[in-house]
């Protein structure tokens, strides 16, 4: 049966895996500090630590964009909040900001959230380019009635599954 690891059952193991993560207290002077072997440090070190400094890294980034998350929800409630109040007043010019201001917040969410894809989609099968190219390859096997036929065919059947 395996030793359970002195230094993850020790008491103090935060300001352990503090100062073990620093990198700037020797081994041996962490061990006396806290009563335990150097071995024990060490081992704690290679063995433990990076499993859960990468945890504890992976909870903050989520935690980090959770809070990002919050604050351009509060954005977009501030916005439309500033949106009613100028619309209330009659200030239209100030409204029209206020719409621009919550379509950008809700435009963010959408994109973080996945909902809004701003990315460029090219159709090469449109594109000036291929047409050009897929013309000069046809008339290039006009000699050769059956290649023609061949690569016609294949050149179709390629634009029906891009297409599906």
């Amino acid at each position: 049966m395996p030793r359970t690891c002195t230094i993850c059952s020790h008491p103090e193991r935060p300001e352990i895996d503090r100062e073990l993560a620093s990198e700037s207290t020797p081994n041996r002077r962490i061990a006396a500090r806290y009563g335990v072997s150097e071995q024990a440090i060490r081992r704690h070190r290679t063995e433990h630590l990076p499993a859960h400094l990468s945890t504890a890294h992976e909870a903050g980034q989520v935690a980090e964009a959770g809070s990002l998350l919050d604050q351009v929800r509060s954005l977009q409630r501030k916005a439309l909040s500033l949106l009613e109040a100028a619309e209330g007043m009659g200030d239209y010019r100030t409204a029209l900001a206020g719409v621009r201001e919550a379509r950008a917040c809700l435009e963010l969410l959408l994109e973080t959230e996945g909902e809004l894809d701003r990315r460029n989609v090219v159709n090469v099968l449109i594109a000036p380019q291929w047409i050009e190219l897929r013309a000069v390859v046809i008339d290039a096997l006009q000699p050769y009635p059956d290649a023609r036929q061949a690569v016609a065919q294949a050149l179709e059947d390629g634009v029906d599954h891009a297409g599906a």
